[in-house]
């Protein structure tokens, strides 16, 4: 499923673990889409961190083996409910490689994420 809800960067469906570590607490939470900009979470029963607060999402791929993992530095964009959006403020270019892979295999278009990955540098350079 590809939700794109108002937004220049496509979201696609990813249901995985991952890890969200902030200044107050380190969850292991559930993705519940992501994008070349950002992820939203399902937060752990009992866990709401403030919104606003800055933090690293950790998202291990493949069979939790190996050295796979898409990390991004962010912020939490929003805290709703059970809910977090995550902001990606900067990730390295092993993650964003794996990340743009991802995307690409869920769009099921390559130009689509080449188009994605421009206007994120463009987004970027003009910030």
């Amino acid at each position: 499923m590809i939700s794109t809800e108002r937004r220049q960067f496509a979201r696609v469906a990813f249901a995985s673990g991952a890890e969200l570590i902030t200044t107050q607490a380190h969850l292991r939470c559930q993705v519940i889409d992501i994008s070349l900009k950002g992820v939203l979470l399902q937060l752990p029963a009992g866990h709401v961190p403030l919104a606003g607060m800055p933090c690293l999402v950790k998202l291990p791929l493949g069979d939790g083996g190996g050295d796979l993992v898409i990390a991004m530095a962010g912020e939490l964009a929003h805290v709703e409910g059970a809910h977090a959006g995550v902001q990606c403020r900067s990730i390295d270019l092993e993650s964003i490689t794996h990340l743009r892979r991802l995307i690409e295999m869920n769009l099921g278009d390559p130009s689509a994420s080449e188009r994605e990955l421009k206007a994120l540098i463009a987004a970027a350079g003009s910030a």
